[in-house]
């Protein structure tokens, strides 16, 4: 085929004439291909009638050059090779990134189109490739881009018998497989159609699905293996893509009837998105990671991949199982997502920051990690909780690393306000990006930021999750350790506030929770400076406690009585058994109110119907365990009233009277066998 083809153009050599009479040489066979490439020529309204002028004649000069017989130079890139899969970092990302604009058309290569398609037509009539045409057809691939590319994928968009010979010839040597994927990807990462002009001036959009069509044809070639390890990252993040726009956005109608021609020409029975699915575990099978595919068909990731919802699950399931035995390939497509992830598009947002999160830990942040937190620093703002998941799980990872946790400060009034999420592990994870940042050496908790955060952390002592509560005890204890000097005085107002719930907690059936609590409580009396109360704690263990440090403070023993009811609606047993005991104390030094009254017997009440038999005479014991004479009129007066007045007070005062009021043998009644704490200085 290939001579037939250099016999084709010896027609139009210019021959010397002999005389007006003189006439052609008899060449019987020319005549026939005359007529053949005359047809051709008519592609691109070349005349034949003028073979020694014009475009066409310097078309015949070049390909006569280029069809030529030589050995291939090696040049000095091709000698080095690209970059094995188990190279480094560095250098991974010499990974060439060429684009259709840089590409440069020769002067002699305007007709380059033209032949590109004489060259398919030829083929339609063909089951194979003979050697020499072979030859042609890489070298016009490797000289002449993107002609060729762009020209073949607009003469046969869906891959036919005879594009799918010439991409596979092309497939078949790595070298030329080098330079065209660069401009397959460029075709692919312009969804849904990319415009680039030829050099004889088509400017046709080529469907970005065609580009994918092609790359599921080359992949399967096995001889250009280093070709897909050089452009591996960019094209898994290019398929990536395929996946997620595919299905979270209805693809033009266009497109649609486009790929229903793919589906017919080559018996697919498979959606666009399902396909670019296909084509990533062909890559990786080229890659060799056969055990990343099985192991998302065993976990179902390749359904879940196809879901719109479970899709960012599903890309972070394989950035796992690549991150395994992938880490170099890793980095390169994390690299390549941050650049996508600054475009700030809704569609690949969730699952480009799901891979890029689970990989954070094998890249460099030297060389990307102002990258990453700014990525990160802007969806920390979404209103999208899974994303505000991912964004807290990466500062997790950043949060570990000194050289970040010092560039995070500026997150500190977003990670505060997350602390009153409802989600838990949106608080749980804010809780461990804190206690990360102050582990690392000479950083310490600000002025403004210190009360704060102490103020928030107190909040979630009473959390229902126990490992939220031992986190927020331990930070707690963290703040009051780091704080400059100039923010300890607004502090020592928080701190004097968690004395009674720290007291109770040290009764928590979670033994984690329960000694943090008692190591915080000591801590609070050193920053307090209450060297008794240190004392105190140190002789006698928290558990022989009932009364609190503050027995004394009349002005805070309503804002305590408050948070020791708190405790009264725990389901442990335990806790509530010490909140009834120590409910008792701030309630002696209180004139009781019908606001306070009300709140006591509504936590009473709510635990009336399910509490156990100790817990209910400690009930009896915490409803007045001050004398009669001891409390207060309504007016909040000093003056003694009787019990009879002080029981016909409950009468008006309590909606909760009717179930019961408590018996005057009960009200005299103290909780005994417990030491008083020294009182408040």
């Amino acid at each position: 085929m290939a001579g037939r083809l250099l016999n084709l153009f010896k027609v139009f050599r210019p021959k010397k004439k002999k005389g007006p009479e003189a006439g052609p040489a008899q060449q019987p066979e020319e005549p026939e291909q005359f007529q053949t490439r005359q047809d051709d020529a008519s592609l691109d309204g070349t005349q034949v009638q003028k073979p020694g002028r014009g475009r066409f004649h310097r078309t015949l000069k070049m390909f006569r050059k280029f069809l030529r017989v030589q050995r291939r130079e090696t040049t000095t890139s091709a000698a080095e090779g690209p970059a094995e899969p188990d190279s480094g970092l560095t250098e991974l990302q010499e990974e060439p990134d060429v684009s259709l604009d840089s590409a440069e058309h020769s002067q002699e290569s305007d007709a380059v189109p033209a032949i590109v398609r004489n060259i398919h037509q030829r083929l339609v009539s063909h089951d194979t490739v003979d050697a020499r045409l072979q030859i042609d057809i890489v070298r016009l691939a490797e000289e002449h881009l993107p002609d060729v590319v762009l020209t073949l994928l607009r003469c046969a968009p869906t891959c036919d018998r005879a594009a799918e010979m010439m991409w596979k010839t092309i497939g078949s040597v790595g070298p030329a497989v080098e330079k065209v994927l660069p401009t397959l990807l460029c075709v692919m990462e312009d969804w849904p159609v990319h415009s680039a002009s030829t050099s004889d001036g088509d400017d046709t959009d080529v469907s970005a699905l065609a580009a994918t069509l092609v790359i599921w044809v080359i992949v399967q070639v096995p001889e250009c293996h280093k070709a897909w390890i050089l452009y591996s990252s960019r094209l898994f993040v290019a398929l990536l893509f395929h996946i997620v726009i595919t299905t979270q956005q209805m693809p033009p109608v266009e497109a649609g009837h486009f790929w229903n021609a793919c589906r017919e020409e080559h018996r697919l029975t498979i959606n666009p998105s399902r396909f670019a699915v296909q084509t990533m575990k062909a890559l990786l099978y080229r890659l060799q990671c056969d055990n990343v595919v099985m192991a998302m068909e065993r976990k179902r990731g390749w359904d879940t991949l196809l879901c719109v919802h479970t899709q960012h699950y599903a890309v972070g399931l394989l950035a796992r199982e690549m991150r395994r035995n992938l880490v170099p390939l890793c980095c390169r497509i994390a690299l390549h997502l941050l650049r996508h992830l600054t475009k700030q598009d809704p569609y690949w947002d969730l699952p480009f920051l799901a891979f890029l999160v689970e990989v954070l830990e094998c890249l460099d942040l030297r060389e990307c990690g102002d990258s990453v937190l700014k990525v990160l620093s802007r969806f920390l703002h979404s209103k999208c909780r899974e994303q505000r998941r991912l964004v807290l799980k990466g500062l997790v990872v950043l949060s570990k690393d000194p050289s970040m946790a010092r560039r995070m400060g500026s997150l500190s009034p977003r990670l505060l306000e997350l602390l009153d999420d409802a989600d838990g592990d949106v608080v749980s994870m804010t809780l461990r990006v804190f206690t990360n940042v102050l582990q690392h050496k000479d950083i310490l908790v600000s002025s403004t930021t210190a009360p704060k955060l102490a103020e928030a952390l107190l909040l979630l002592f009473d959390h229902e999750n126990s490992h939220i509560q031992l986190l927020s005890i331990q930070l707690f204890r963290k703040v009051m350790e780091l704080v400059v000097d100039e923010g300890k005085k607004p502090l020592k107002t928080i701190v004097n506030k968690s004395l009674y719930t720290l007291l109770i907690y040290c009764h928590d059936e979670n033994w984690d929770v329960a000694e943090a609590s008692r190591e915080t409580l000591l801590r609070v009396a050193e920053f307090l400076k209450r060297r008794d109360l240190e004392q105190f704690l140190k002789k006698q263990p928290p558990l022989k406690v009932n009364e609190g440090p503050l027995a004394e403070d009349t002005s805070r023993a309503a804002e305590h009585q408050r948070r020791v009811l708190r405790c009264l609606q725990s389901l442990q047993e335990s806790l509530r058994e010490a909140a009834f005991r120590i409910m008792g104390m701030p309630g002696r030094r209180l004139r009781r109110q019908q606001e306070e009254l009300q709140l006591i017997w509504n936590a009473l009440q709510a635990r009336r119907q399910g509490a156990s038999p100790s817990s209910s005479s400690l009930e009896n014991q915490a409803r007045f365990p001050q004398p009669a004479g001891e409390v207060g009129t309504s007016s909040g007066s000093s003056e003694p009233v009787s019990q009879e007045q002080h029981q016909e007070t409950l009468k008006r005062t309590s909606p909760l009277s009717t179930a019961g009021a408590p018996g005057t043998a009960d009200a005299g009644q103290s909780s005994p066998g417990f030491s008083p704490l020294p009182a408040c200085s």
